[in-house]
């Protein structure tokens, strides 16, 4: 019991002499965390910043609804080349005959949305007017669903609407609020986008905002209306497929592939001229070109860690040498070797943990400045955080042992008769 009493005194004293150690050299012990707080910071920022991002695409890339996939003209990926893009690009558009075949055909799916689009628009009420960046959606009656979208007031669209190529609008949150006083009802107003007069039948719920994007930015029409005013074979459609079950996720978009490759005489053998995507592929995409970003953070900062490791041996041994008189005076007093050994071994790592601390600090701050950007909410990487502390608790006793070594080698005899 008192052997166990007495090995916690000394390392309580060790702790406390290595503690009045850096204090008695601030400037000194200063410069040399520097090295570890720049290796910490950029693993942590880095880190903190792929989370937030993260967060906001696994948050905002569900605008798709559940068990839903879009497929569009273009593959979406993270790595495509400038080559693949301008392939994809000189594909031939989705029409909507094409979009109708897959609407009647595909018998897994519980609905299949039809979608044009039209961007950079101005929208018009009694004199106000919204900024030239208001998307105008032309939807079938499914597309509502298969987008995710809720009515929040007034009604959604009926397949009349579209049949009928009707003049109506359901209008986002933030088009609604730039346009509307809180005291006014949009529904039932008529609003002017170019030349064409809609009335609004409804406004969607807030959905929020993505990567620094406004979710709520945009108005629908039928898209049979859309084609009247913007014009039917301008653009290539997007069709927004909600399988059954999550199950079944995969033969949906498999006999999508199919219905599709046919009605575009797509060639056995030859590759989709057409790419799909979900929620969970974007994501899955996403992790996959962060992980060469975040192997290529670690690789660097491990550098840094190692030059800053260096330093702490350089800086230590120089400790031993100002302080040998201070070590001959322990040693004659009945002091331990391990003692010794122990009291800077601990004054290495405290000052590696400093250094940690501070940088885990600076880079949760700067990686969260990503999140002010992209208007995401703030991450802290509690795994990072740790396995940073860890390491340099690991540096600490790598790069101390051999100061600490040749200071519990020092002859007590000798170490007194030293002078500076």
């Amino acid at each position: 019991m008192m052997p166990e009493i007495f090995r916690r005194l000394n390392v309580l004293e060790s702790l406390a002499m290595a503690l009045a150690a850096i204090r008695a050299s601030k400037l000194r012990s200063v410069l040399t965390i520097l090295g570890i707080v720049v290796g910490v910071f950029s693993i942590i920022s880095v880190m903190t910043a792929i989370g937030v991002l993260q967060n906001s695409i696994e948050n905002g890339l569900t605008q798709l609804g559940a068990n839903t996939f879009q497929v569009q003209k273009t593959s979406v990926g993270f790595n495509t080349t400038p080559e693949e893009r301008r392939k994809m690009w000189n594909r031939k558009d989705i029409t909507y005959e094409q979009a109708q075949v897959v609407r009647e055909r595909a018998t897994l799916a519980v609905s299949v949305g039809i979608e044009a689009s039209e961007w950079g628009k101005i929208v018009y009420w009694e004199g106000k007017k919204t900024n030239p960046n208001i998307g105008v959606y032309g939807e079938n009656a499914e597309g509502i669903e298969t987008n995710d979208w809720t009515i929040g007031t007034g009604r959604g669209m009926s397949q009349q609407d579209v049949d009928m190529a009707r003049p109506i609008a359901i209008l986002g949150q933030t088009v609604a609020e730039r346009l509307f006083p809180p005291f006014v009802n949009p529904i039932g107003e008529t609003i002017r986008v170019d030349n064409g007069i809609y009335e609004i039948v409804g406004v969607f719920a807030k959905k929020g905002g993505s990567l620094g994007g406004n979710q709520d930015n945009f108005l629908v029409i039928p898209i049979t209306t859309h084609f009247n005013r913007f014009g039917k074979y301008n653009h290539s459609l997007h069709i927004l497929v909600k399988a059954r079950s999550r199950e079944l996720m995969d033969d949906t978009i498999e006999q999508v592939r199919g219905i599709l490759r046919a009605a575009r005489h797509v060639a056995p053998g030859e590759d989709d001229d057409f790419g799909y995507y979900s929620n969970d592929s974007l994501i899955k995409q996403f992790n996959e070109f962060t992980m060469y970003l975040r192997l290529g953070v670690i690789l660097v900062s491990s550098i840094s860690l190692l030059a800053a490791g260096v330093g702490i041996m350089n800086i230590m041994l120089v400790s031993v040498t100002e302080r040998t008189r201070e070590i001959g005076i322990r040693k004659s007093i009945g002091a331990q070797k391990r003692d010794i050994l122990m009291q800077f071994i601990i004054e290495a790592v405290i000052l590696c943990e400093i250094g940690g601390l501070v940088g885990v600090l600076l880079g949760i701050v700067g990686g969260n400045v990503v999140s002010l950007l992209v208007d995401a909410p703030a991450v802290i990487p509690w795994d990072w955080a740790f396995i940073g502390l860890v390491v340099c608790s690991f540096v600490g006793m790598l790069f101390g042992v051999y100061p600490a070594w040749k200071a519990s080698a020092l002859d007590p005899i000798e170490a007194l008769r030293y002078e500076l």
